[in-house]
């Protein structure tokens, strides 16, 4: 019987503070203006540089320097990648780094390196900062697009968590998360076919290439998800941090957007809507 308490105490801190959260995302990115969300969004980024540093293992003063350097890259690369070329090699390079990060769970989630895990957080954080303020910023909608590519990410999210619990018996990735499982991967794609089909209505885009491309962005949150995973579990974490009451830190919310991102982004740019 306490165990169902708890369990329902968890689950209720987990949709309020879920609902705060979207509450405050929806307000920051559709009624405010871009340079006020680039603000909003830079706080988030330095809060999961924050807790990306605790990978690394090292003291204070240097984790203070990690998250210092991290923001003069995002506001070095923002000035980079006005250009749509260089921001498109940012997304491209983005993704690159994501399927190595795929080989790295699947092959060696053992071996990790402070050097490799300082590397892992800046080519996780900085593209989507980026994009997602350019994307607010410059495109057509975009603070629609911004806000969908972020919704999709927790979709995905949400699918998992709720289909792994109710149906998950074959693990996913056993070494890097034994709580994740493939049931839980089926349930957050079809969560994100379900937005991906509204969102086609929404933006009125053709649902051929709109939805293999969400999907494929599902995916990779995916491999976002596992990552930060793999991470935590090196250093002995169980969450990223206690920011937020049955979530963990921010990590552990936008865990799975730093990989969907640039694979959304990019993938809008092929399909004629990003500039």
């Amino acid at each position: 019987m306490a165990g169902w308490f708890k369990a329902g105490r968890m689950l209720r801190n987990r949709v309020l503070t879920a609902l705060a959260l979207t509450t405050l995302l929806v307000v920051a990115i559709l009624f405010c203006p871009p340079g006020v969300t680039a603000g909003i969004l830079g706080l988030i980024l330095l809060i999961g540089a924050w807790e990306w540093s605790a990978f690394l293992a090292i003291a204070a003063p240097w984790r203070g320097l990690f998250v210092l350097v991290l923001a003069a890259l995002a506001v070095a690369g923002w000035a980079y990648t006005l250009q749509l070329a260089y921001f498109r090699l940012m997304l491209e390079l983005g993704i690159a780094w994501w399927l190595v990060a795929l080989l790295w769970i699947v092959c060696a989630p053992q071996r990790v390196a402070r050097t490799a895990a300082a590397l892992a957080g800046v080519l996780a954080l900085l593209p989507t900062y980026i994009a997602l303020v350019r994307i607010d910023a410059l495109w057509d909608k975009g603070a629609q697009w911004a806000l969908f590519i972020l919704a999709l990410a927790f979709a995905a999210d949400t699918g998992a968590y709720f289909a792994g619990g109710r149906f998950g018996r074959l693990h996913l990735a056993p070494r890097v998360s034994p709580n994740k499982t493939w049931e839980g991967v089926i349930g957050g794609m079809l969560f994100a076919l379900l937005f991906a089909a509204a969102g086609a209505w929404w933006f009125a885009l053709p649902a051929l290439s709109f939805l293999p491309l969400c999907l494929a962005a599902a995916a990779f949150s995916v491999i976002g998800d596992l990552t930060e995973s793999l991470l935590k579990r090196h250093v002995h974490l169980k969450d990223s941090g206690r920011l937020f009451p049955g979530h963990g830190g921010a990590l552990d919310r936008i865990d799975s957007v730093t990989a969907a991102t640039p694979v959304m982004a990019l993938g809008l740019i092929w399909l004629g809507v990003g500039q």
